[in-house]
């Protein structure tokens, strides 16, 4: 018996250690049952101690892994992660944007502008971020910076959670639909606390904090997750609801592999017992 899934596609790179990138985004999309592609930007060196080399993809490669996605397959969502440098986010979101002109206005595009780790280091120079905000920001369906990433983009200093709402405010005007500030690099009873604005609505999205230090991959995997749900069906708040619930299990089963930060457990319902009781569907505080 044949079966024809949603498909989403992941536009990032590849992480040798299996943590986050591409190979997240793949797991992520098999859990919730969506047919995962992918579109290489790098190729990194990586395990759970640091990336010791990255190799970018010429961007014409990079485009021609989603033309050949697109034209055959078809793909209801995808999402973009590290796009590493200005000459591959130009080419990437210059091609997004023909798929708008070209009719295919349901896709839904989820963005994780990865500039800026949790910690606060940039990833990518000035000139490839002046170039995300003009170009590929307007396209995203959901944007998902996280606190640092959200600061550069708003000119926002965020501490509490009326800066992050005035923050999503102020990043939702740059053309963006919905945009969701990740609270993990914050401290407190904020640590974990993600803030929704769509232009509309604004929603404090809060879940149980796990107490783990193995946290890698987690952006990729919660980006991977809003766009599988966009894939099926549901609505970007519901998307962003049922993705941040996604990793709050993964979290709860994170991989102790490794000498150094261990990966989030994608594939924690086929470790038998769960660790925390599930999520309510509907109870999310708004």
């Amino acid at each position: 018996m044949t079966h024809t899934p949603p498909v989403a596609l992941t536009i990032a790179g590849s992480d040798s250690g299996g943590g986050a990138g591409i190979q997240a985004d793949l797991r992520t999309f098999s859990f919730h049952a969506v047919h995962g592609t992918s579109a290489l930007t790098c190729i990194t060196a990586q395990n759970t101690q640091g990336v010791s080399r990255v190799d970018a993809l010429d961007p014409a490669a990079v485009i021609a892994q989603i033309e050949a996605v697109v034209d055959d397959i078809g793909i209801q969502a995808l999402k973009t992660g590290m796009l590493l440098n200005q000459s591959i986010i130009a080419a990437v979101a210059d091609y997004l944007q023909g798929l708008k002109l070209k009719g295919l206005q349901d896709v839904a595009y989820v963005i994780d502008p990865v500039m800026v780790s949790r910690t606060g280091a940039q990833l990518i120079d000035d000139d490839a971020i002046a170039t995300l905000r003009q170009q590929l920001i307007p396209l995203a369906t959901v944007l998902t910076p996280n606190r640092y990433e959200a600061e550069i983009l708003s000119g926002q200093s965020i501490s509490t959670l009326k800066d992050m709402e005035t923050a999503a405010q102020i990043i939702q005007g740059l053309g963006a639909k919905a945009v969701m500030v990740k609270g993990g690099g914050l401290t407190g009873e904020l640590r974990g606390v993600d803030l929704w604005y769509d232009g509309t609505t604004s929603s404090t999205l809060i879940t149980r904090c796990i107490d783990t230090t193995d946290t890698h991959g987690t952006g990729c995997t919660l980006s991977a997750a809003i766009a599988a749900n966009l894939a099926l069906g549901h609505s970007p708040l519901k998307a962003a609801q049922r993705a941040k619930d996604y990793v709050t299990h993964a979290l709860a089963h994170s991989l102790r592999i490794g000498k150094g930060q261990g990966p989030v457990g994608h594939f924690y319902p086929m470790l038998g017992q769960e660790k925390i009781s599930p999520l309510p569907e509907l109870g999310w505080p708004g």
